[in-house]
């Protein structure tokens, strides 16, 4: 039988209405449910954090937010508290920590436990983060060691320090898996210019994860690794961000989705309630990923494998243009050295 339009047409007809209800979380149970549950979220005092926080506490989770400004928490903790499903019951607290301070996880965990009656947080959320956009040679090389003190060991200090509790010899083998949610960026997927101190610290955490996710296999304890990749959040930091981007970055950037925190965290929840270990919250994030999965575990082989084929022809047109825009740029503007700077 001949292939003809309408058999292709019903083909993309049938993965779009499958990716649609898979998306949507019509498959399968809650895979992270949190009432009565115990989660500890770093970064939590603003922007995407605090969104988390509040749809969790919405959940029934406890709550322990972590961030460097007393001040923030404690008006923070006022909102998580606002939105507590069960208000007379859920436990709330915070404890302000330098997530980029070497050696500063095993004092945190050490004071999760003790608040949490002896026992370790069942959910581990890190968020904290920083992104402080500049031409690679035109910055100083102490901001590519900052980002990473921050993005990327802040967030592999706790991983470690967490993992240790959860599979220790003696830990318990609970039927339900404690959950790690590490937080990278779009970039690690597809960075572009300006992102020369900020994009490693974030593919960093999507190897890490990789690699551990591989290691949980090796322990009787259950412990699930995700990865949450937002693209372009309206947030504080994202103002702040604003004010330091080169030109170019603004410029190839200029399409993309902006989300608002409280979209990117209850797309960021749907996913780690579905089981995902790769979430994405917005369309360029999706196809981004499907892109460069590579040997990456994949949250559903039929979609993720068909929208992969379909990604990787696609840039065959994008990638020219993304490059043309450098050069055009390059033409127009001279040496970096020349540029104006963004200063915040």
């Amino acid at each position: 039988m001949a292939i003809t339009s309408v058999h292709i047409w019903i083909l993309v007809a049938a993965v779009v209405a499958l990716f649609a209800a898979y998306s949507m979380g019509l498959f399968g149970k809650n895979h992270m449910p949190v009432d009565g549950k115990t989660v500890l979220l770093t970064g939590a005092s603003e922007g995407m954090g605090l969104a988390v926080a509040e749809m969790l506490a919405a959940k029934g989770a406890n709550l322990i937010l972590v961030s460097r400004s007393a001040g923030k928490l404690e008006e923070a903790l006022l909102k998580v508290k606002a939105a507590a499903k069960h208000p007379k019951t859920q436990r709330f607290h915070y404890i302000t920590a330098d997530v980029s301070v070497r050696d500063y996880s095993g004092p945190l965990i050490a004071e999760v436990i003790a608040w949490n009656g002896g026992s370790a947080p069942d959910v581990v959320w890190c968020m904290a983060g920083k992104c402080e956009p500049g031409l690679f040679v035109e910055t100083p090389f102490s901001s590519l060691r900052d980002h990473m003190d921050l993005n990327f060991y802040g967030t592999a200090e706790l991983s470690h320090t967490i993992l240790s509790e959860w599979l220790a010899p003696d830990a318990p083998v609970t039927e339900q898996p404690k959950h790690l949610v590490l937080t990278s960026s779009v970039v690690a997927f597809y960075t572009v210019a300006g992102y020369g101190s900020y994009a490693p610290a974030k593919c960093g955490i999507r190897a890490l994860a990789d690699t551990i996710s591989q290691e949980m296999l090796l322990y009787p304890q259950k412990v699930d690794v995700h990865v949450v990749y937002p693209g372009t959040i309206d947030s504080p930091g994202f103002k702040r961000e604003n004010e330091l981007k080169p030109e170019i970055t603004l410029l190839l950037e200029k399409d993309d989705p902006v989300q608002s925190a409280e979209e990117v965290a209850s797309r960021a929840i749907a996913g780690l309630e579905r089981g995902d270990y790769f979430i994405t919250v917005s369309w360029l994030g999706h196809l981004m990923k499907w892109g460069v999965m590579s040997g990456s575990l994949r949250n559903n082989w039929v979609v993720d494998t068909v929208m992969a084929i379909v990604t990787t022809l696609a840039w065959i047109i994008v990638q020219p243009i993304i490059l043309g825009t450098v050069r055009k740029y390059a033409r127009e503007h001279g040496h970096p050295s020349t540029y104006k700077k963004r200063d915040a």
